[in-house]
């Protein structure tokens, strides 16, 4: 198989290159900047690369095309089919902001939130309607560490302390 060849770094895209490399948290995107800063500044061949990330010949040869043909940002990822996501930054914000009161200071005629009722009130509030596990994993994504998310029997219920993670979480 012929060896494929990257154009010639210049020291500026090596210099971007070891940025993203140094600063990124997606670990894909670091070894993709990784196979490239080996192919252009090493010399070193696909097979070569591939046995040092652990990914396939071709692989690499992919990234290696790919870097050829888009750049840096040709190491992301291309955007995934589906529809676009319900949730906002905005949603997410509000959906916040809500969990931090209590229900009757917002006129609601219960003492706690559960997330059956916590995803009701964001859709009158916001028109957008998710699935109480959705909340829930905003929740635990966003605020982890200040709200307990206790399930008893089939509701489940928020409070505003440390997190004590409920049982389907401790086994997942």
């Amino acid at each position: 198989m012929k060896p494929i060849q990257i154009s010639p770094l210049s020291a500026h895209e090596i210099q971007e290159l070891h940025e993203l490399y140094r600063r990124t948290r997606k670990a894909q995107l670091r070894t993709r900047a990784q196979i490239i800063l080996l192919a252009g500044e090493k010399g070193m061949t696909a097979p070569e690369i591939a046995e040092i990330v652990r990914k396939t010949d071709q692989t690499v040869r992919n990234w290696l095309k790919r870097y050829d043909a888009y750049g840096i940002r040709g190491l992301s990822d291309s955007p995934r089919p589906g529809p676009p996501k319900k949730v906002t930054s905005q949603y997410a914000e509000q959906l916040l902001q809500v969990v931090r009161s209590q229900p009757p200071d917002l006129g609601l005629p219960y003492q706690i939130w559960t997330l059956p009722r916590l995803a009701d009130y964001m859709a009158a509030m916001t028109g957008i309607r998710v699935d109480p596990e959705t909340v829930r994993r905003y929740l635990k994504a966003n605020r982890a560490k200040q709200l307990k998310i206790k399930t008893v029997g089939r509701e489940s219920k928020i409070e505003d302390v440390p997190v004590m993670l409920d049982l389907r979480e401790r086994m997942a």
